[in-house]
């Protein structure tokens, strides 16, 4: 059982070494576009409120 749980800890850990940076890169550009994608959301829905509110003062 003791060398099962080391033979996991040392798998895990080489993985960590290996594909670490790489996770770490993915995660940061995953992110980025999260935060693109709500800012243009936020960008959209003011853009519509601005229009629906010139309709309001020609009518």
């Amino acid at each position: 059982m003791t060398m099962d749980i080391a033979g996991e800890v040392i798998l895990a850990a080489l993985a960590l070494r290996v594909f670490g940076r790489d996770a770490v890169v993915l995660l940061r550009r995953l992110a980025a576009a999260g935060v693109r994608a709500g800012i243009s959301e936020m960008r959209r829905d003011l853009g519509e409120g601005a229009k629906d509110a010139h309709h309001e003062g020609q009518a």
